[in-house]
């Protein structure tokens, strides 16, 4: 039987902290036995959870012998670790013990350094700060998790359901992997490089921007083969005065943010009409379905009939 520890921090999300108490309590093996014992542990007590008040019966102590232990999401996630945790979580490391975060949970595990040098990933809205505050770690922020062997780290709180299910998979094989996620009612297939669906912005830049009446141009035009000399003798600008402007108000090149309106005009045509995805594809630009079909999967990680089928 595996040992998870799950690691409760001041502030921690209680819905991060159940997952993987759900999960892994309820796996079980083909002869009926249970496949992992469960550790509540935090440095105290008594551990702030917000809307209430958590007791955790074991202390730091219970991360010894653990072959896993799991860091749940903070709603304090920049807050300084407390010595104590990051001397246990280094130790438990050096001990060879598989530590995974779920959610912002990456920021306190990303605070001991062992992260370091290694590509993580957390909610997507939080990984620009991660990036920001943990410059060594190589930040991916699109996809739903990512697996370095001992050191794991999860998107959102629904990606950390997945990661759970991955980790099974390694621990006890696909067939045990299934029986947990269909009593978390979860597919199991949602793999990790799959991009998180993040929600954006319609228009990148603030309004009454300069760039603001070309935007809204190349929003209209998004079916037209473009090219930046093309968008750039609209704008009544040189190629160079353009780029160098799209750079400095919206971080990206003209035709990389048309790329952007092209996929997100198609997800919303996937979402609320029944146009087949050749009629959408030509619809937003693309020059053929196979081009559409390879962009749309590269960008959002999924084919467009996959993305229509989950949000549709």
């Amino acid at each position: 039987m595996h040992t998870v520890a799950v690691l409760a921090l001041d502030q921690v999300i209680p819905f991060d902290l159940s997952t993987p108490i759900e999960v892994f309590s309820r796996t079980r093996l083909p002869d009926g036995r249970h496949g992992y014992q469960i550790r509540v542990c935090a440095e105290r007590p008594e551990i702030d959870a917000g809307a209430f008040t958590l007791r955790a019966p074991w202390g730091l102590k219970g991360l010894d012998g653990a072959d896993t232990i799991i860091v749940p999401g903070t709603a304090a996630p920049t807050a300084p670790l407390a010595p104590a945790v990051r001397d246990a979580l280094r130790a438990a490391a050096a001990d060879g013990t598989r530590i995974a975060s779920i959610c912002s949970g990456t920021f306190p595990l990303a605070a001991t350094g062992l992260l370091d040098g290694l590509r993580a990933t957390t909610h997507w809205i939080a990984a620009g700060l991660l990036a920001a505050t943990h410059p060594e770690i190589e930040v991916a922020p699109d996809v739903l998790y990512v697996d370095n062997g001992q050191f794991l780290t999860s998107a959102g709180a629904a990606a950390g359901l997945d990661l759970c299910l991955h980790m099974i998979r390694r621990d006890y094989g696909s067939s045990v992997a299934a029986d947990a996620a269909r009593l978390s009612v979860m597919p199991l297939e949602r793999e990790g490089g799959q991009a998180q669906f993040i929600v954006q912005d319609h228009t990148p830049t603030p309004r009454g921007s300069t760039l603001e009446p070309l935007l809204i141009w190349l929003q209209d035009n998004l079916g037209s083969n473009l090219t930046v000399d093309e968008i750039a003798a609209h704008a009544g600008t040189s190629t160079r005065t353009l780029i160098r402007r799209f750079r400095d108000q919206t971080g990206t090149t003209p035709l990389q943010w048309l790329h952007r309106a092209r996929i997100r005009q198609a997800q919303h045509l996937l979402e609320t009409t029944c146009h087949s995805v050749e009629r959408i594809g030509a619809q937003v630009g693309f020059g053929s379905p196979t081009a559409f079909r390879d962009r749309f999967k590269k960008t959002t990680g999924v084919t467009p009939a996959t993305y229509r089928r989950t949000f549709s």
